[in-house]
């Protein structure tokens, strides 16, 4: 059957004629301020990307499984759906093994608690033969145990553990020469550097020199690298910039088949075995649905970047103890992309997309060249010793909570868009809250202790937004004034008022303008006199940034809110002036 070329039927397009179009739109704007986009990686990333963006990549004719796995390690697209079980005991772990397993579950994680026994272990492999089991919690004592049994009892179903591959090299060593085929011994914690607020490059970076580091102590002590390879598994947290995660896994892929070939490891020892979770630093206890949200497009990211087996995170578990309604969720989400999206159906569905192309070989480059700066440096054990990986960390995440603190990076619902009327002090477990380190603590806090207040017999302020003037500044001030005290649990009254003696009179513990800044003068030397008569002290604040302000100050504002300021140091300082102690 002759096949159709349906591009045929339109004309090219050249880039002068885009651009061209672009100019036309813009009407005079700076074309870098308005459409490159400037990421934590250091990429300029351009509003649109072409074939001519692709000239010089390498392997981009590879098929899916075919070295070196830019476009995946397999063949097809499908990956292996793992459900963390995070049980206080064997048998209750066990118990909801088996439910999540006969739900959907094609791979258990068990996380609760550390195996400390034979007789623990085979509970928790009780019926279990045919699924795949990883044990996050893993140590020396617990692969000793399963190197034991296992030499008794051989099992269809492959098995992992969370042993940090370089906690002991003399011991993986050890292990690698005794493993039997299909046990995974050792992990190497990519997660770890994206919760810690690792780039993508870093991330990347940092795991292959991780893993580059575990081939050569490994290499040292006698063993195959294809058996080191083998040995390992690289476990990734995806986070929110989709594409930027796309290209991750499929940047990791390449270079460390490139990494183990230099060892001179087969192509087929090359494949990387990754495991990706949603990331735990993006979820929120307020609004916590929409965890469902990032966990979908994280989920998602990791399935179309080849991740061979993705966990789900249930929306609660940033801070409670999951139910079975939230746990079934996290697990329909990928039953629903597997079954129902289909997304395992094609492999490499990103593969031939100029931006995420262009993403994977800058990622890929990048993290090369971190991995070479870190072995340079005497090696990622050295590195990490010396502090060096943790300063970079630091440095990376103190960027990203300040995005966070300044909302250039938004949570919805947390730091965007908050729904002040939510309470969450009574539901969540403050142990749970506290376990990892999340972009929406500082935030949350901010709400926690207006419900503290509360709760200890105070009240929840209220914010009256005083709209007057100017219809459309005093809208979009008064929005703007509206989520930015949302964010701290404050009532917020918004009124329309055209004299400045019904504001006076109006109840509120805090009055903010929103108006012109023309219309401000005039609006406070009319207010401030009222108030003083009614034997009011409510504090009135100005919404925006006007050239007037000293003169404002003078009249008696207190303070003033606008796109500049820093919410949480003004929010706390409303909150102490407002009564909160705690």
């Amino acid at each position: 059957m002759a096949t159709e070329h349906l591009l045929e039927g339109f004309p090219r397009v050249s880039t002068a004629a885009w651009e061209a179009a672009i100019a036309r739109d813009l009407k005079g704007a700076d074309y870098e301020k308005k459409l490159i986009w400037r990421s934590d990686e250091g990429l300029a990333v351009k509003p649109y990307y072409r074939a001519r963006d692709l000239k010089d990549l390498a392997f981009l004719n590879a098929a899916p499984g075919e070295f070196p796995y830019r476009r995946g390690a397999r063949a097809t697209g499908d990956w292996q759906i793992r459900e963390e079980i995070d049980a206080p005991n064997a048998e209750e772990a066990n118990r909801a093994a088996c439910a999540a397993a006969a739900a959907g579950a094609e791979g258990i994680a068990f996380s609760g608690f550390l195996v400390k026994s034979s007789g623990e272990l085979s509970l928790l492999l009780e019926n279990l033969d045919e699924v795949p089991v990883r044990f996050e919690r893993g140590d020396e004592r617990l692969i000793r145990l399963l190197l034991e049994q296992l030499g008794k009892r051989p099992r269809a179903a492959g098995i992992s553990t969370g042993c940090d591959a370089l906690e002991s090299v003399e011991f993986a060593a050890d292990a690698i020469h005794a493993a039997p085929d299909g046990f995974v011994p050792f992990t190497i914690h990519g997660e770890a550097f994206e919760e810690a607020g690792a780039t993508a490059v870093e991330e990347v970076g940092f795991a292959l020199a991780a893993g580059v580091d575990f081939l050569a102590a490994i290499e040292e002590r006698g063993a195959a690298v294809d058996g080191a390879a083998a040995a390992i598994e690289f476990s990734f947290a995806m986070g929110s910039n989709y594409f930027f995660q796309i290209a991750k896994l499929r940047a990791f892929r390449m270079v460390w088949a490139q990494a183990v070939k230099s060892f001179g490891g087969t192509q087929a020892g090359a494949r990387a075995r990754i495991a990706a979770r949603t990331s735990r630093w993006n979820k929120t206890v307020y609004d916590p649905h929409v965890n469902i949200l990032r966990a979908t497009t994280e989920a998602m990211a990791a399935v179309l970047g080849g991740a061979d087996a993705v966990m789900v995170a249930p929306f609660d578990a940033c801070y409670r103890q999951p139910g079975e309604a939230s746990r079934r969720l996290a697990r329909n989400t990928q039953l629903l992309l597997k079954h129902e999206a289909w997304l395992g159906r094609v492999a490499d569905t990103a593969g031939g997309s100029y931006y995420v192309e262009a993403l994977t070989d800058f990622l890929a480059r990048e993290s090369w060249k971190r991995m070479q700066q870190i072995e340079a440096q005497g090696g990622y054990r050295k590195a990490q010793a010396e502090g060096a990986i943790v300063q970079a960390l630091e440095r990376s995440l103190a960027a990203r909570e300040q995005a966070v603190a300044t909302r250039r990076r938004g949570l919805t619902g947390t730091n965007q868009y908050a729904n002040p009327a939510e309470r969450a002090l009574e539901r969540i477990d403050s142990e749970r809250v506290s376990r990892a380190r999340r972009g929406a603590r500082i935030y949350e806090e901010l709400r926690l202790r207006t419900e503290r207040h509360v709760a200890a017999g105070g009240k929840t302020p209220r914010v009256l937004l005083a709209e007057i003037g100017d219809v459309k500044i005093r809208m979009a001030r008064a929005s703007f004034a509206a989520n930015f005290f949302a964010c701290a649990g404050f009532e917020i009254a918004a009124r329309r008022f055209w004299k400045a003696a019904d504001i006076a009179s109006a109840k509120g513990d805090l009055i903010v303008l929103c108006s012109s800044d023309a219309e401000y003068a005039a609006l406070a030397a009319k207010l401030m006199p009222k108030l003083k008569a009614l034997d009011r002290s409510t504090p009135v604040i100005v919404a925006g940034r006007p050239e007037n302000a000293e003169e404002l100050m003078a009249e008696g504002v207190a303070g003033f809110v606008h796109a500049r300021s820093h919410p949480v140091e003004v929010l706390t300082r409303w909150q102490e002036q407002l009564g909160m102690k705690d």
